[in-house]
């Protein structure tokens, strides 16, 4: 069935008669109207083929830049090397980009990605995103507002790298431009990634970021209402605001330039306001019909920035109405070759293809020897701190950064001395905002540093999952590998400080965590295997481009005892290296492996010693990696004795034990198999807390159950 804006186009195209004279010339030379007038239609029509390909059943994505061409003016301002965040609707801006690189055939590539194809040069087929890294396009997927914040760490870090000599993909005056719709302006994570540029800016804190809101009145079917994004940031002190309209190339093109000009010289936020309109609905299974009137629909019909352009080019004497159709016909022709020939193209055929990007590196068996550790016995906090004090004398790429990590020294003190030691520009103080913190590590990520961000409280990352989720762990999927932002995000966590704080400061929920693909989770207990987990999460992240949580246990910080006041046996030399994905075994017993990880440790141990006096040997089994899991490691434990208890101070649902116990079963364990774990229950303040909590007596009393040994 024909498009309505194709079949309009053509109409009002063919019909349109030159003024008595000229068009003055305005800002933009005749050969560049007609360039960006060829970005406009090869978007078109690349939409008009991924509507054309579905239909065929060939094509899997028919979101599409309709009406939005406007964008191919925004490319025009900027430099080939300004670091290019963009929405789903930036197919003319993508290709006027690739056309000042001199890119060989972009349409072939996004169609590559339309059709899923193994060889699409930038996801592998395994989404359709608009992504180069010779292009300097940093590839999102189908986000609502979700990547601002890492615009925002784009943006911090091209200055920030080059004031501390490390090299970046960009040139110290390059702009960060992030494209976003008005119904995204709206999202939080619009608000706040907006909010902490701006806050940037008021602290005399370089920030190039331009922002651009396509602003086409409408979110699928929710209609913003008119002027509000004039409202919500046309007057904003500390942004810069240039309105423009979409549809009128040179008007989008004057404004583009001054904005774009403005941050570069100012090093400051602006906003860029293109008015838009949107053509053939959301995507292509989306029905306009059905909640927006005919009248509506007709009114962007006749705003086509398209038909714009070419009015102006006909206006301007550049060129006749017959040249537009042959020039539109002629692009119609390019792409649907170019979708014939990748229709058939190969797709990922495997599991192990399409998960290829996040693959764990694990080291085999002959590197699970550990070099003991040296040196003073310290705690837990004293481990980390001294090893981040060494990561950041060896690695000048290396930033440490969250809230109060740097005057304040952390709220435990793990990071004290270490903003003395390194310099502010290295380790600095961030705005109370989760989502800033991490979109900050994922702008140092790409641009090739080492960030490693402080999350205060592990409740406090809730507010923020997404970033790791759907914008850290997802880049080296979608841009299969070619882009990477590694980090290492230390995470205060778990429970046990005796009730004080309740659930904002006890939270033992590692579920969103465990559901990310590809990354790694790091869970040390005792002080040795902190010092070397955080070295090997640096060395992944650097190395592999890994995404890291590393999740310190609050209790145990400053534990120094393990059975009694005064032995110090939770005091430990911080040295020695922990490979990734690998456990440590505590004695040798050949009744009873106690499977565990962070406080569950101390108390595993602890019960282990009152087993021992009831005849009962056990071995303990530190997990230390919740992702990925020692499952070698796990097998060869739980064989040896034939009976497994997964101590899990997580929850029930959605705890560690689920996947201990299911990696057991996927292995073919004929053993015993029991768990112990914390209620499925948040985590009440006093007293209360020790009800919900796993314990050494419900760790002991498990045992004796298990065993057929009541104790």
């Amino acid at each position: 069935m024909a498009e309505p804006a194709d079949v309009h186009f053509l109409e009002q195209a063919a019909s349109l008669k030159p003024p008595a004279s000229p068009r003055a010339p305005g800002p933009l030379g005749d050969e560049e109207c007609l360039r960006l007038f060829d970005a406009q239609l090869g978007s078109r029509h690349l939409d008009l083929a991924a509507r054309w390909l579905r239909a065929r059943d060939r094509g899997y994505y028919t979101i599409g830049s309709s009406g939005h061409e406007g964008n191919a003016a925004v490319a025009a301002a900027l430099r080939p090397d300004d670091p290019a965040l963009l929405h789903y609707r930036s197919g003319a801006f993508f290709l006027e980009r690739a056309r000042q690189a001199g890119e060989a055939d972009p349409l072939r590539d996004v169609l590559l990605g339309v059709v899923a194809a193994a060889e699409d040069p930038i996801a592998g087929g395994r989404h359709k995103v608009f992504g180069s890294r010779r292009l300097h396009v940093i590839p999102q997927t189908s986000t609502i507002a979700s990547h601002l914040p890492r615009a925002l760490g784009v943006a911090f870090a091209i200055e920030r790298s080059a004031r501390l000599g490390v090299a970046s993909p960009w040139p110290r005056d390059a702009v960060a431009v992030c494209s976003f719709g008005d119904a995204s302006a709206n999202h939080s994570t619009a608000a706040g990634a907006i909010n902490a540029a701006v806050n940037c800016g008021f602290q005399g804190l370089p920030m190039p970021l331009l922002l651009v809101c396509e602003d086409n009145g409408i979110g699928i079917s929710v209609r913003t209402p008119p002027g509000w994004i004039e409202a919500a940031y046309g007057s904003r002190p500390g942004l810069a605001y240039f309105p423009a309209d979409g549809g009128d190339l040179e008007d989008a093109c004057a404004a583009s330039r001054r904005a774009a000009g403005w941050v570069r010289e100012h090093r400051r936020p602006a906003f860029l306001h293109l008015r838009c309109v949107r053509l053939m609905g959301h995507a292509g299974s989306d029905v306009e019909s059905a909640y927006r009137t005919p009248a509506e629909i007709a009114a962007d019909l006749a705003a086509d920035p398209l038909l714009r352009t070419a009015r102006l080019l006909v206006d301007r004497g550049i060129a006749t109405a017959d040249e537009i159709v042959r020039l539109y016909e002629a692009k119609r022709r390019a792409v649907i070759r170019r979708a014939e020939q990748v229709e058939d193209a190969p797709r990922l055929a495997s599991a192990a293809e399409v998960a290829a990007p996040i693959r764990y590196r694990v080291p085999g068996p002959r590197d699970r020897a550990e070099a003991p550790g040296g040196g003073e016995r310290v705690t837990l906090a004293q481990a980390i701190n001294g090893t981040l004090a060494g990561l950041l004398d060896e690695r000048p790429g290396m930033v440490v950064f969250g809230e109060d990590v740097a005057r304040k020294g952390g709220v435990y003190g793990v990071t004290r001395g270490l903003a003395r030691r390194a310099g502010a520009a290295r380790v600095f103080d961030t705005l109370l905002d989760e989502q800033s913190v991490l979109g900050l590590a994922l702008g140092f990520g790409v641009a090739g540093m080492l960030p490693v961000p402080e999350i205060q409280y592990l409740a406090y990352l809730h507010n923020a999952a997404d970033q790791i989720r759907g914008e850290a762990a997802t880049l080296p999927f979608f841009s299969a590998g070619r882009y990477r932002n590694p980090m290492v995000v230390r995470i205060a966590a778990y429970a046990y400080q005796k009730g004080f704080g309740g659930h904002f400061h006890n939270d033992n929920a590692v579920a969103a965590l465990r559901d990310v693909p590809g990354l790694v989770i790091a869970s040390p207990a005792r002080p040795d295997d902190a010092a070397g987990m955080l070295r090997a999460c640096a060395d992944a992240a650097e190395r592999d481009g890994r995404i890291c949580a590393f999740l310190e246990p609050i209790a145990l910080y400053h534990a120094r005892d393990l059975y009694e006041e005064g032995d110090g046996g939770w005091l430990a030399p911080a040295g020695g290296t922990v490979p990734l994905g690998r456990g440590r075994t505590y004695g040798d017993g050949r009744d009873l492996t106690i499977v565990t990880f962070a406080n569950g440790l101390r108390m595993s141990l602890r019960a282990a010693r009152r087993l021992r006096a009831g005849g009962v040997r056990c071995r303990v089994l530190d997990l230390r990696w919740l992702a990925p899991l020692p499952v070698d490691d796990l097998l060869r434990e739980a064989r040896a004795t034939g009976a497994v208890l997964v101590a899990d101070e997580t929850r029930r649902t959605g705890g560690v034990s689920e996947g201990v116990l299911a990696a057991l079963a996927d292995a073919g364990f004929d053993g015993r198999a029991a768990r112990v774990a914390s209620e499925d229950s948040f985590i009440p303040l006093g007293d209360a807390a020790a009800r919900v909590l796993l314990s050494e007596d419900a760790v002991a009393g498990a045992a004796g159950r298990l065993l057929g040994r009541p104790l």
